[in-house]
C-alpha cells in the first residue's frame, strides 16, 4: 500500500537491513487484518541464506507494537494463505449484557450462510462457512470464531449484532432475518482494537519454536497494565465518593 505504513513494509524493511531478503524480494502474509486489530497467530513466509533463530531475535519487537512471537521452518513452496482454518477472538466488558441472549445470538452464525449483512463485500462472494462459534468468561467475555475464511469486517459486524441482542437493541429474529436476507440490515461495526486473530491452521501443523525475548517483553507489559486497570479503577471510585 504505497505511502500508508504497514507491518508487512516494516517487516520487510527490517529484513532487508539485516540481509535476510534481497532488495526485490517480498514477504507473504498469511492475513491482513483491518486497523486497530491485534493478531497473534499470524504467520508470514520468506526464504533466507541466515540461521531462522537468530533472524527472529533480531526482529523481537525491534519496533513499536510488532512482535515475533515464534518461527518455524517450512517446506518449499509453503504459502501461508493457505491456512485450512482461522480462529479469531473477540473481547468484551460486560457492563449489563445478557449472557444467555449472546450465546443464541453468536449461535446462529454457525453454519454457511450469506452475509451480506454482516461484511464489507467489495465484489467478493458473501458465502462463508462459520465451523465454530462459543462464548465464554463473565466480567471479561471472550466471542470466538472459527471458519476457513472471513469477509472484510465480518468478525466485528457478528459482534456488533450479538451484543445487540445481549443488550435488548435487536431480536434474534431480526439477527435470522439478516442472516437470511429477508430483510437489508445494519447492526454496526465492533470497535477493532478487541478483536485478535488467534490462530491460523494449515493441513500440517507447523512446529513453532518460541521467541524468548517477546514473550519476557510482553508478560512484563501485561503486568504493567493490569497495575495500570487497578489504579484506574481506583481513580474512578475516589471520583465517585467525592461526587456523592
Amino acid at each position: 500500500q504505497p505511502g500508508i505504513e504497514t507491518i508487512e513494509g516494516a517487516l520487510e524493511k527490517n529484513l532487508r537491513e539485516m540481509g535476510a531478503i534481497g532488495s526485490g524480494e517480498h514477504l507473504q502474509v498469511a492475513s491482513r487484518t483491518d486497523r486497530g486489530v491485534s493478531a497473534a497467530g499470524n504467520v508470514i513466509a520468506f526464504d533466507t541464506d541466515m540461521e531462522s533463530e537468530s533472524v527472529a531475535n533480531a526482529l523481537a519487537h525491534s519496533f513499536r507494537g510488532i512482535w515475533v512471537l515464534g518461527f518455524a521452518e517450512v517446506p518449499e513452496g509453503f504459502n501461508p494463505r493457505h491456512a485450512v482454518r482461522k480462529k479469531y477472538r473477540y473481547y468484551l466488558y460486560n457492563d449489563g449484557i445478557d449472557i444467555g441472549m449472546l450465546k443464541k445470538a453468536v449461535s446462529l452464525f454457525i453454519g454457511e450462510h450469506d452475509f451480506t449483512n454482516f461484511a464489507r463485500l467489495d465484489g467478493r462472494n458473501p458465502v462463508r462457512k462459520i465451523e465454530m462459534a462459543k462464548v465464554s468468561g463473565r466480567r471479561i467475555i471472550k466471542i470466538d470464531f472459527e471458519g476457513k475464511s472471513f469477509l472484510w469486517n465480518q468478525v466485528r459486524r457478528m459482534v456488533a449484532a450479538a451484543e445487540k441482542a445481549g443488550r435488548g437493541e435487536a431480536s434474534l429474529e431480526e439477527l435470522q432475518n439478516a442472516l437470511n436476507k429477508k430483510s437489508r440490515a445494519n447492526f454496526g461495526i465492533a470497535p477493532p482494537e478487541n478483536l485478535l486473530l488467534m490462530n491460523l491452521y494449515y493441513k500440517k501443523t507447523l512446529k513453532f519454536h518460541s521467541v524468548e525475548k517477546t514473550l519476557k517483553f510482553i508478560s512484563e507489559m501485561a503486568k504493567k497494565m493490569e497495575v495500570r486497570a487497578s489504579l484506574s479503577k481506583d481513580m474512578a471510585r475516589v471520583c465517585r465518593f467525592l461526587t456523592k
